[in-house]
């Protein structure tokens, strides 16, 4: 029987959460719970008939909710030093980079919300590429080693 920890177990040598993983989850629940914020205004408004297409809003708003759930899970499986979790904050970071460009090449109020979403994005991805991050969420990296071989 192997006794090596699994994905859903945290890293046996990880007896408390580093810095760097709480700031990397706090950075993917603020990320989820601004796209969750953002697709309820869309649904309320879509509902109240205040925007020119009340099915584009719905849907729109329903997406980003359901987009805002995936950093939500993984600020908690970070939160709880599960190995699974890297991928959907590697994900969020990632995808949060165009929206940040978009928003920077806009007019008004909207470049700060760009130069924001944008440091935010590349701090997450420097946490979540930290070669301590793999370690501490208990990733192995290249083949599989035994102890026999």
């Amino acid at each position: 029987m192997s006794t090596e920890a699994t994905s859903s177990s945290p890293s046996p040598a990880a007896t408390e959460r580093p810095r760097r993983i709480t700031l990397l989850a706090g950075i993917n629940a603020l990320e989820g719970a601004a796209l969750a914020v953002g697709g309820i205004y869309l649904l309320v408004m879509g509902l109240l008939g205040r925007l020119e297409s009340a099915l584009q809003a719905e849907t729109a708003g329903i997406t980003l909710v359901a987009l805002g759930a995936i950093p939500l899970f993984a600020a908690r499986g970070l939160m709880l030093l599960r190995g699974w979790s890297r991928g959907p904050a590697l994900i969020t970071q990632i995808m949060a980079l165009p929206v940040a460009w978009t928003l920077l090449r806009s007019q008004g109020a909207l470049i700060p919300a760009g130069i924001v979403l944008a440091v935010v994005a590349v701090t997450g991805l420097v946490l979540v590429l930290n070669p301590a991050t793999t370690e501490v969420l208990g990733i192995r990296r290249g083949p599989a080693r035994t102890p026999d071989a």
